[in-house]
């Protein structure tokens, strides 16, 4: 039989580590006995006992948990589950120096997305205090002739305000975190410009205008950068 076939036909099999094979044996196991955050979990040996293998194994295994924020080590306790920092991981390596070209789109093109999704939430929680406060940085950035060059800086203050609007703090951290994406993305544009929908058009929609208008007037905003995805 032709090599070519053989490799076509079977499926190559997963080389897992035994430390592998005991992470998600202990991922499984604290999913299926609904182990809460504060919840305290049997120690090394108990675990290495019960598993069959050795404590550096089980070690191991804990170790990269530790990594993902899962578990840690309480005086008197022991080892617990802990509430994991979903975003961690992910704000240790957005850098654009050492993401490659295809991944930076990519997390822009996420970026833009939330954007358009901001309506529903920020017309459920909006007040007079973030209206003026938003009006205020917008005043602040207004543009003195049409086709102005896209201004990075502008842009941050006044788009971090509406996420910091939306009262989600996961949000926000994570569009802080998209910030240097967006900002060395933009810095490649030979000729940035901004859209037809200014700032101030935005902040006058969020104060006498709907929610379907508001978006409208995001896309017309950021309607350059749509323009140019492939």
């Amino acid at each position: 039989m032709a090599k070519i076939d053989l490799i076509k036909d079977l499926v190559p099999i997963a080389q897992n580590t035994m430390a592998d094979i005991v992470e998600k044996e202990l991922r499984d196991y604290l999913k299926k006995k609904s182990f809460k955050p504060g919840d305290a979990l049997p120690s090394e040996l108990e675990l290495a006992e019960a598993l069959g293998v050795s404590r550096n194994v089980v070690r191991e295994a804990l170790s990269r948990l530790r990594m993902l924020g899962m578990v840690e080590t309480r005086k008197r306790r022991g080892m617990i589950l802990s509430r994991p920092d979903i975003l961690g991981s992910f704000e240790r390596v957005l850098d654009p120096l050492i993401i490659d070209a295809s991944t930076l789109q990519d997390i822009f093109e996420l970026r833009l997305t939330l954007e358009m999704g901001l309506a529903d939430i920020l017309y459920l929680r909006k007040t007079k205090k973030d209206l003026k406060e938003l009006e205020a940085i917008a005043k602040s950035q207004e543009p003195k002739g049409k086709g102005q060059a896209f201004r990075i800086s502008s842009e941050v203050a006044f788009h971090g305000k509406i996420y910091q609007m939306t009262g989600n703090d996961t949000l926000t951290r994570f569009q802080n975190m998209l910030l240097p994406i967006f900002g060395y993305v933009i810095s490649l544009e030979k000729v940035p410009k901004i859209g037809t929908v200014s700032h101030i058009d935005l902040v006058n929609i969020l104060k006498d205008g709907s929610k379907e208008e508001f978006r409208a007037g995001m896309m017309e905003h950021l309607k350059p950068h749509f323009d140019r995805l492939k």
